[in-house]
């Protein structure tokens, strides 16, 4: 651990005894038009769980909202009772009569545009994590149609054994492709470089896809051809330790159950739409017209995972794809199961890396176009009144205090002050083998 590892983690609390006390929840899924069990997150399979349970609700497939229950060993029939009693007690769930699948709510759009589904090529960059990737792997293989094909991007792997898992688990199933500088923007720029589909769709390597996940992202993008990106939504596939809890009560509220899309063609309701990309999704489950995203030059290299940027790329690539004058969509149907960081010091870290890589989007959109700084300047008061707002942290019950929000609170702050030194400093750093000529489309350069 190096010396910012180790203040991030000493910011955080010393949790033993807490984690000692936290009581696992499990996440499942519970379809109200079904019959069947409870299910695991991606539907791998039916469950019994035992004590605290999160369940997603759906009608027809259609996510509906959250809910919880607790469990009693071989009561499955209980535990679904009392789910469905929360569901209809506690969520909008229409008449199953009136809900059939041709009529789920959530679509965004105008009228769907008839030309026939596009072909899709799922992306996923990764780097020595063998202990995941098959879970996530797995998830994607058994998508079929529309999927042209799954792309596994292997970023700067210290040995042959990510290659060799994938070749003798997969075989043509999974495309392997290496790039061999670090950097998640890089790997996801030779991705895309690479990708045949119309569509690119991306995830992470500790993900797990929902059996939806790329139709949804398909049917949003043929319902109005003027979506360049579609997003959806991130749950989390477990919630064994306090660390990943935590995570999810810092963050809030999901972006919810609702079809949403946003433009400039139109005046915003936000004047910060254009810097709050963050409202639209997450790199861990984001689509993109190939066509567009390449036209706008890919993935900023000097941002995200693996450059001292730390994060980033996402957003960028939301703000220019609106900026370009295309829709992004927000479809709650297209569903990724995200499994969280498990301890309380990786979860210091990741939340530090929060900030670190909102303030390097930030500079990064300047950089790329610097009439955005008199804007962003403009609005900058009404942004800090609106952080103070959205993120202030109240009292608390449970196993997460209000203490430890604040104190993450405080190193996602301090992350965002270092954010665009921490972007110039990459910038630089990458600039600097240009008299070796690795440069532009070369080793996951910029596209543009």
């Amino acid at each position: 651990m190096n010396g910012t590892d180790r203040r991030t983690a000493a910011a955080c609390p010393r949790t033993a005894v807490r984690e000692s006390l936290y009581t696992p929840v499990r996440v499942v899924e519970l379809d109200l038009d079904e019959s069947s069990g409870l299910r695991l997150p991606g539907g791998t399979g039916v469950v019994d769980p035992i004590g605290r349970v999160l369940a997603l609700v759906r009608l027809h497939g259609h996510p509906l909202g959250l809910v919880t229950a607790t469990g009693t060993a071989g009561d499955t029939a209980a535990l679904r009772r009392a789910l469905v009693d929360a569901a209809y007690r506690e969520l909008p769930v229409p008449a199953l009569s009136t809900a059939t699948p041709a009529a789920r709510p959530g679509r965004v759009g105008r009228a769907r545009v008839p030309a026939g589904n596009p072909t899709v090529s799922v992306i996923v960059c990764t780097r020595d994590r063998d202990e995941m990737l098959p879970s996530c792997l797995d998830s994607l293989v058994r998508l079929g149609h529309p999927v042209t094909e799954v792309i596994l991007v292997d970023n700067a792997p210290r040995d042959d054994s990510t290659e060799n898992l994938v070749r003798s688990r997969y075989g043509d199933r999974v495309r392997y492709v290496r790039e061999p500088l670090p950097g998640l923007s890089r790997a996801r720029n030779r991705g895309l470089a690479t990708a045949r589909g119309e569509i690119c769709a991306f995830t992470d390597d500790d993900a797990i896809a929902d059996h939806r996940w790329v139709s949804a992202l398909v049917d949003a993008f043929t319902s109005d051809d003027r979506i360049g990106c579609v997003t959806g939504l991130v749950l989390p596939a477990e919630l064994d330790t306090r660390a990943q809890f935590v995570l999810e009560q810092y963050n809030g509220p999901t972006r919810g159950f609702s079809a949403r899309s946003w433009s400039l063609r139109e005046p915003p309701d936000d004047p910060l739409v254009r810097f709050s990309a963050g409202r639209f999704g997450m790199g861990a489950n984001m689509s993109f017209r190939t066509d567009v995203i390449r036209a706008v030059g890919g993935f900023d290299p000097a941002t995200g995972t693996g450059t001292p940027s730390r994060g980033g790329e996402d957003l960028l690539s939301f703000q220019q794809v609106l900026t370009a004058g295309h829709t992004v969509a927000y479809q709650p149907d297209a569903i990724i199961w995200h499994r969280h960081r498990r301890t309380m010091e990786a979860l210091a870290t990741q939340v530090s890396g929060f900030g670190v890589g909102f303030g390097a989007y930030l500079a990064a959109a300047i950089s790329h176009r610097p009439s955005l700084l008199a804007e962003l300047l403009r609005r900058l008061p009404y942004g800090m009144w609106r952080w103070h707002v959205t993120h202030r942290v109240g009292p608390r019950t449970g196993p997460v205090d209000g203490d430890t929000l604040r104190r993450l609170r405080k190193l996602e702050r301090r992350g965002l002050l270092y954010g665009p030194f921490c972007y110039l400093f990459t910038v630089w750093q990458q600039r600097r083998p240009r008299a070796g000529g690795r440069v532009g489309h070369q080793a996951g350069g910029r596209l543009s």
